[in-house]
């Protein structure tokens, strides 16, 4: 029996191995390949563990248009800080949340002894993102966030919230048609779904995680900045210990100053 060369073989064994694995799902800049990139990324999602009620919640995603065009025309962030927070309403933000802790101030001093973040950080977040609740979001999560996962521009970044949102779906905690924003992100602070599924915590009991609900949102959102490093007792503005936390919550500069000096106005 003649046996190949050594280097033939180990060229046939790698061949083998990569004929034989999935093709990795190909990003698109155009609705066009959007149902192809579906039916890959499904056998990729299967193997991260998600079943059949995310895989058939993959299957009914459409083409979110109205996310790309937003993704395109992102102009806030490009704001200089005062801006941004003209822009963003932060003096509304601010005198409303006074209100808000001065009337549950319990519910604030529980999070803050449970996780070590200050009630002004969680409030300023509540109400730069949603105005505390008042606006989640009329794009639908699943479509929104698989749609940027497969568009090139940020694709690798959004494959593992695509398959968070995938899998909450198996939890129960989305179905197609639950709303979010634009982006993808989902209740009362607009967690990105890899992150809701990270750190979601059921502070009501009730035997689920729900975004919706303003006492588990805010719980999550302290337990997301205290399991990023947050120090419980040091400071948060810029140059202090606990800003590079609240830069875990957003990339952008402007939305992190803002967020702090507001959070310092509520509490102080």
């Amino acid at each position: 029996m003649k046996f190949p060369s050594l280097p033939r073989l180990a060229l046939a064994t790698t061949l083998a191995f990569h004929l034989a694995q999935p093709a990795a799902a190909s990003c698109g800049n155009t609705s066009a390949g959007f149902e192809s990139w579906k039916a890959d990324f499904a056998r990729q999602a299967q193997k991260s563990g998600v079943k059949k009620k995310g895989l058939q919640a993959l299957s009914q995603a459409k083409y979110a248009t109205r996310t790309i065009a937003a993704d395109r025309n992102q102009k806030s962030f490009k704001y200089s800080l005062d801006k941004f927070m003209q822009v963003r309403g932060a003096n509304t933000i601010v005198a409303q949340g006074r209100k808000r802790k001065a009337r549950n101030p319990g519910f604030y001093a529980t999070l803050e002894r449970q996780y070590g973040v200050p009630a002004g950080v969680l409030i300023s977040i509540h109400g730069m993102e949603t105005a505390f609740g008042g606006f989640m979001g009329d794009s639908q999560v699943v479509s929104a966030i698989t749609t940027l996962a497969y568009d090139c521009r940020r694709s690798e970044f959004f494959i593992p919230h695509a398959i968070g949102a995938l899998k909450l779906v198996d939890q129960g905690t989305l179905t197609t048609a639950t709303l979010g924003a634009k982006h993808g992100e989902l209740g009362h602070t607009q967690f990105l779904p890899g992150n809701a599924l990270t750190y979601g915590v059921d502070a009501t009991g009730d035997g689920k995680v729900d975004f919706y609900n303003v006492t588990d949102a805010l719980a999550s959102t302290a337990n997301f900045l205290r399991q990023k490093g947050w120090k419980p007792g040091q400071g948060y503005q810029e140059g202090q210990p606990n800003f590079a936390v609240i830069q875990q919550w957003n990339a952008a500069s402007v939305y992190q100053k803002a967020i702090a000096i507001m959070a310092a106005r509520i509490d102080g």
